[in-house]
Parts: structure tokens; sequence; C-alpha cells
């Protein structure tokens, strides 16, 4: 078995969370929203404290940032495609020209990225870290957020 398919095989077993009652909200026409980026590439700002093995915390990226390093740690994580362009995990300057378009209402001027690489147990990021980032998302007026998990 390869790496690929050992991986695969890992993330099978893995118990995913059952939610007694599903929240359903619908969003403002994407033409009148805000729209952030929440990804789990580790990115961080150089001046940034450096994402750490299992690692629960959430780093908030400042739209205009654009010297963000790739904490994700996992030998399986190809890396070529984000040192090319950024826009592979972390699409900000797509977000910008559909602003730019009025396809989208505007671009937040935050977005927030967590570790992907997580152990067995991500019950602090589902109780603690995830909502604070969702507090801040929203504070910041935004209505809709873009996942690029890595």
């Amino acid at each position: 078995m390869n790496g690929d398919q050992a991986m695969r095989a890992h993330s099978a077993t893995l118990p995913a969370p059952v939610f007694e009652h599903m929240a359903w909200v619908t969003p403002r026409p994407l033409a009148e929203s805000t729209i952030a980026i929440v990804t789990s590439a580790a990115l961080y700002a150089h001046d940034d404290e450096a994402f750490g093995a299992a690692d629960t915390g959430y780093r908030l990226i400042d739209r205009t940032r654009r010297d963000l390093v790739l904490g994700h740690w996992s030998p399986n994580f190809d890396r070529a495609a984000v040192a090319i362009d950024l826009n592979v995990v972390y699409p900000i300057d797509r977000l910008e020209e559909l602003a730019d378009q009025g396809v989208i209402g505007a671009v937040a001027p935050r977005h927030v990225s967590f570790a992907g690489n997580q152990p067995d147990d991500v019950s602090t990021i589902r109780l603690d870290t995830g909502p604070s980032a969702a507090a801040a998302l929203r504070a910041d007026g935004v209505d809709v957020v873009i996942l690029t998990p890595v």
C-alpha cells in the first residue's frame, strides 16, 4: 500500500461528528456578501507565530498580506504548486478579482488559517478555537466563507 492509499484508509476510519440539529442559514446574494477564506494550510505571516505540531490555534491573516509561510508539515503534502502560486491554498487574488467584477460584494479584511494536520481529537477546534475564529469573522461582517482544506 503506498502512502496515499494508507492515508485514505486511515482517514476512512476516523469518526465524524454527528449533530442533533443542523443549522441552516440562507445567505444574502453573493453580489452583496463579504467573503472570507478559511484554510487548513497552516499559513501564517512572516512576523507571526509559526504553527507547531498538533497546534489547534488559528492565525488571522490580513487581506493585504501575501508574504505568507506554508506551515503545513505533512510529508504527504506537495508544496510545489503553493511555491508557484499561493492562490492554490489561499485564493485571495481570485476573490479580489471577483470583487472587482462585482460578482461578490467585498473581500473580508481578515481571513483564517488553521493547521490541518491534526491528531484524532479535534474537540478544541470544534468547541473553542473554531467558534473563536468564526466570531472574529462575524465581527468583520463576513457573510460567507470559502473553505480550502489542505
